[in-house]
């Protein structure tokens, strides 16, 4: 078995894996000494062989990556063609929260039908595709992987299928935040979030038959303060929808992690409920509370980038022996630097948490 798959059944392997949310090119380039941007693939390799936890994947050629034109300056910032800021993200820069920009008015967006409007393959929504011939959907899917692999993940290897809009996301991408806000307790609503599920659930049943052992499922359903809605509207809206779909795909002995940004606390019971094995966040979730609750659950997270930043060695080193205490009493636990390993952490302070975790995150 591999060390994904151990921990993503809550195994507990002595070595602790990574689930990193890394774009720090940067740091590749001071760890290994290699210019991420001259070789970017012998740089990869090169911390490949390095940290092999990391798991990170290597380019499948040595072309040179254009150096970001942003964060050379005091600003970091830019103005783009249509007059608006963008600072620099990875190797690339950032875009503009303007989901939902095709809907000009509320009673627009009230008589939008995603049933009859079910190409999304050129709508801004991030899971952008065509859903309305679900065999065509599976198809598109199934491409994804090995065709030797026939309709059956392999024995003990971490396998997964993805999908961004678990159900929360779909109105709030489709219509933007305001129009969202404005029409999710209108009766009207009801409609529209039915409409959403019918989708999903041709999704699912799509991933039921992919050979993937895990479906990670991701909604953003609070941010760091907790939930945007209340509990009510989750459970009229949204926990039911988990409850369905991840029965779907778990009936075909696949299991179910869910992530979001922000803090989990208050709706982790409920997620648990509706039957994911585990939960990726970030820091501001109490890990350990849900580690001590749920048993050998798979979570990953709990790690800080705004530690890393200071690089205060006694503040990483602090926090890595915390990650490795949640470890030992979840057997599903990874470390994991929940807010990302962003191109502007120190190097200094990534090296010295990879080198903390490679002696310390062991059970």
């Amino acid at each position: 078995m591999d060390l994904l798959y151990e921990s993503f059944m809550g195994m507990g392997p002595k070595r602790i894996a990574h689930y990193e949310h890394w774009s720090c090119p940067d740091a590749e380039t001071q760890i290994t000494g290699v210019d991420y941007y001259d070789h970017p693939k012998l740089c990869r390799e090169r911390m490949r062989e390095l940290y092999p936890v990391l798991n990170l994947a290597v380019p499948a050629d040595d072309t040179p990556v254009p150096r970001p034109q942003l964060g050379s300056d005091d600003d970091n910032s830019s103005v783009t063609r249509d007059g608006r800021q963008a600072v620099r993200w990875g190797t690339g820069e950032t875009w503009h929260w303007d989901w939902g920009r095709n809907f000009k008015t509320v009673e627009e967006a009230f008589a939008f039908s995603p049933l009859k409007h079910a190409d999304f393959t050129n709508v801004p929504v991030v899971e952008s595709r065509d859903y309305s011939d679900e065999e065509k959907l599976y198809e598109s899917y199934r491409s994804l992987f090995p065709a030797e692999h026939g309709d059956t993940p392999p024995d003990g290897q971490f396998t997964a299928a993805g999908f961004y809009n678990t159900m929360f996301m779909w109105p709030l991408l489709t219509f933007g935040w305001e129009f969202f806000l404005e029409m999710c307790l209108e009766p009207r609503f009801e409609r529209i979030m039915d409409e959403f599920a019918e989708i999903n659930r041709r999704v699912f049943r799509s991933f039921a038959r992919l050979p993937v052992k895990f479906v990670i499922c991701h909604d953003d359903i609070v941010t760091a303060r907790g939930p945007v809605c209340s509990p009510d509207w989750m459970n009229k809206f949204i926990f039911p929808r988990y409850e369905e779909f991840w029965g779907i795909v778990k009936a075909a002995g696949k299991e179910v992690v869910f992530v979001a940004d922000g803090c989990l606390d208050a709706c982790a019971d409920d997620i648990f409920a509706c039957g994911a094995r585990g939960i990726i966040t970030e820091p501001f979730t109490d890990f350990k509370a849900i580690a001590r609750k749920h048993e050998n659950c798979c979570l990953a997270g709990e790690g800080d980038n705004r530690v890393l930043s200071r690089n205060d060695p006694d503040e990483i080193r602090a926090m890595v022996e915390s990650m490795v205490e949640t470890a030992h009493i979840s057997g599903g636990y990874m470390m994991s630097v929940g807010n990302h390993i962003p191109w502007n952490v120190t190097p200094e302070g990534v090296k010295r948490y990879l080198d903390l975790c490679d002696k310390l995150a062991h059970r």
